[in-house]
């Protein structure tokens, strides 16, 4: 081989390899983060965002919020419990629960405490603060505000699939029940349906 066979073979060589290394290199493209993108057909943070809207303004708009309004007085408050994932995919059910407590704190219909993971965390402060804050500053113990409801309930979904295509079913169900009597002042229920074709999905 001729030194100027040998240099169009090396030039070959190395634009192959840019090429090769360019396909491998993601390309990333920043979108807004209202943005639909179904990329799996899974559940994703829209199907959170969305449903967590609707199902909370729903809640709001019962006749359990006036009623308890006119029978005690007050705003009433409210906790958000667990929200079980029942569903045959991995689903981070703590995302879902943060946009609900975001709509029910914004709509300034309720008040709202925090959870009870939240308060261990809150509660060694307050220890903290008795043993080494200034008496002015201090807060005590004992003065936490107990809620008069808690929102939970659960996500489910059936897959059908035949032939490359799938059908996915996702049905979320909450309840609002008031604490002591363990009374249901609200169920409510969101059903979203996706159809996934051939090739963009795996069994």
């Amino acid at each position: 081989m001729n030194l100027s066979s040998l240099k169009i073979s090396q030039t070959v060589v190395v634009t192959g390899l840019v090429f090769l290394l360019a396909a491998c290199n993601p390309t990333v493209t920043r979108v807004d983060s209202d943005s639909v993108t179904d990329l799996s057909g899974k559940w994703n943070d829209t199907d959170s965002r969305l449903v967590a809207q609707e199902m909370i303004q729903d809640v709001l708009s019962r006749g359990w919020l006036s009623k308890f309004n006119r029978k005690s007085g007050k705003t009433p408050t409210v906790i958000v419990g667990t929200v079980r994932n029942l569903s045959h995919e991995h689903i981070n059910t703590r995302t879902f629960i943060a946009d609900m407590e975001r709509e029910l704190i914004n709509s300034g219909e309720v008040d709202f405490v925090a959870s009870a993971q939240d308060r261990k965390e809150i509660r060694q402060e307050v220890k903290e603060q008795d043993l080494n804050a200034s008496e002015a500053t201090r807060k005590s113990m004992g003065q936490e505000i107990g809620a008069d409801f808690m929102l939970q309930g659960s996500i489910n979904t059936i897959v059908d699939a035949v032939s490359g295509e799938q059908a996915r079913f996702y049905q979320i169900d909450l309840a609002l029940i008031e604490l002591g009597t363990n009374r249901k002042v609200w169920v409510g229920q969101k059903k979203i349906k996706k159809t996934i074709e051939k090739g963009g999905f795996r069994l």
